[in-house]
């Protein structure tokens, strides 16, 4: 049986509706809203909210959007943009941001309007990263206000997020082709 995406998940708005690339799971309980174009191999997990009715959206190939998370904009004033390989952590607000490839936003941080996060950065679990700011690439910041901690290496931080990416992958495939696993098993 082929993967359908679960009822009332994918929302049209103003004329647009959500558009997924091939392989990405949808979460029950999950809502794609409006202007929102997803690259190829992403997941979206359980109560994520993707809220593209008043800015478009725009996500990456295999980006991972955890439990929780609230992705939106400002009308007219701020898109949403996250880059590929990047991973948003469980209850993650990412408000009008800019996401760079393989950047890795930490559990319940929050990300404001006009932020940008660089390619391969590393905001910190429970961070708050405060309007217009930019964070560079290959960085960690932390805090509230987040401030600058220290450099991260390339290949670290793309190795992290391809290994998330993958781990996620693995994990939207459970729920995809349930049939390919056994029960009960963890492996």
């Amino acid at each position: 049986m082929a993967y359908q995406y679960p009822a009332g998940s994918l929302i049209p708005v103003r004329g647009f509706t959500p558009q997924l690339g091939e392989g990405t799971f949808v979460a029950e309980g999950a809502r794609i809203i409006g202007d929102v174009v997803m690259g190829a191999g992403c997941s979206v997990w359980f109560n994520a909210v993707v809220r593209g009715d008043v800015n478009s959206i725009h996500i990456g190939n295999h980006v991972n959007i955890q439990d929780g998370c609230t992705l939106h904009t400002l009308h007219g004033r701020s898109v949403c943009e996250v880059g590929d390989y990047a991973s948003l952590g469980h209850n993650v607000i990412l408000h009008g941001a800019k996401v760079g490839a393989y950047a890795l936003i930490g559990m319940g941080a929050v990300v404001m309007d006009n932020a940008v996060v660089g390619e391969g950065a590393i905001v910190a679990a429970g961070a708050v990263v405060l309007a217009n700011t930019i964070i560079p690439p290959y960085t960690m910041y932390a805090g509230t206000p987040a401030k600058y901690i220290k450099d991260v290496p390339p290949e670290q931080s793309q190795s992290l997020n391809k290994r998330t990416a993958h781990d996620y992958g693995m994990y939207a495939d459970w729920f995809m082709n349930p049939e390919k696993y056994s029960e009960g098993s963890h492996e």
